[in-house]
């Protein structure tokens, strides 16, 4: 089992620095930084971060080819490749519908846009020049001039068909979840190959304190639970009125602020279901049955746990050894 971190980039630069170090000290492989527009930018802040870690893998989680296009993020991935000193990853994914809405982003035709953006950052990867004609990109012998290196692309897939266009062209997938249910499910729409990486892209909370983990997740899967279609509901038996609850009181926290009707809203089995929280023997059993369903790196996602540099030493010393 793999382990990775994801870190947004909302927060000083040196506070990312403090914790990029930390997860790399305390036995982390990967780190993924999140890629909005709303954050401080993807690509400088990888940079950052790799003359500050030494081992770690890292990269975008995830970019998407509608806001920048595949060419400008062949480069950007490539020029952290270089300055990392060859340990650069790449996540890419069809992005967020609503989030594109704010900014005027036509949101249209995702399968096609994510295997025409992988196929050109590859051939650019190359070094050769490259001539394509796409129905979303068209390249006319452009080229990088300079060298790249061999950069693995994960691709963020939750539905039936992206999920099989990962495993047919990604070294990885990224899932939004944390239950093996959903991975049971999402499985049977992949022919694995060898060294294929299945990554489960958790929201995770630790610590010694079973109640104060848990309730440190809550705020994050509220939102999880906002963004998930009802076929996820449906297959984990959660009540729609128990949803509507939860969205009724996110949006009237928007509105008001009141916060502690979004906690209250969300339920016990719905922190089960959308994240891995508790102590560290509840987030390694947690783990133990992804692990068996082939997952094969654990990403801790947001919110980590009450107090994040406590949480990051936690999975250091009492989870990653572990595995």
């Amino acid at each position: 089992m793999r382990f990775g971190v994801e870190f947004v980039p909302n927060v000083k630069y040196y506070e990312l620095e403090y914790y990029a170090k930390l997860a790399e000290d305390n036995g982390f492989g990967y780190m993924w930084i999140t890629d909005h527009y709303n954050n401080r930018n993807v690509y400088a802040t990888l940079t950052l971060l790799a003359m500050r870690t030494r081992e770690m893998k890292i990269g975008a989680g995830v970019a998407n080819p509608y806001l920048a296009h595949p060419a400008v993020i062949a480069s950007a991935i490539a020029t952290v490749n270089e300055v990392s000193g060859g340990r650069a990853i790449l996540g890419i994914a069809a992005g967020d519908k609503v989030t594109f809405e704010r900014i005027g982003v036509k949101w249209e035709k995702p399968l096609s846009r994510i295997k025409e953006a992988v196929e050109v950052i590859r051939a650019l990867h190359t070094g050769k020049p490259l001539s394509y004609e796409g129905e979303f990109f068209n390249l006319k012998g452009a080229k990088l001039d300079f060298k790249t290196g061999s950069i693995p692309i994960y691709i963020g897939a939750q539905g039936p068909k992206m999920l099989k266009l990962a495993a047919e062209i990604g070294d990885g997938v990224l899932i939004n979840a944390s239950h093996p249910k959903d991975f049971e499910v999402a499985m049977k729409n992949m022919e694995i190959r060898e060294n294929f990486d299945v990554v489960a892209y958790a929201s995770l909370s630790i610590d010694k304190n079973r109640e104060k983990a848990r309730n440190a997740a809550k705020i994050v899967v509220a939102f999880i639970v906002a963004g998930s279609p009802d076929l996820v509901f449906e297959r984990h038996g959660v009540d729609t009125g128990s949803v509507e609850n939860v969205r009724n009181a996110l949006n009237n926290a928007f509105a008001t602020g009141d916060w502690k009707s979004v906690h209250e809203a969300v339920t016990d089995e719905m922190v089960d279901i959308f994240s891995i929280s508790g102590t560290p023997d509840d987030v390694k059993e947690r783990i133990e049955e992804l692990k068996k369903v082939g997952v094969t790196q654990v990403v801790a996602g947001s919110p980590l746990g009450p107090d994040k540099a406590k949480s990051i030493k936690l999975m250091g010393k009492e989870i990653i050894p572990e595995f």
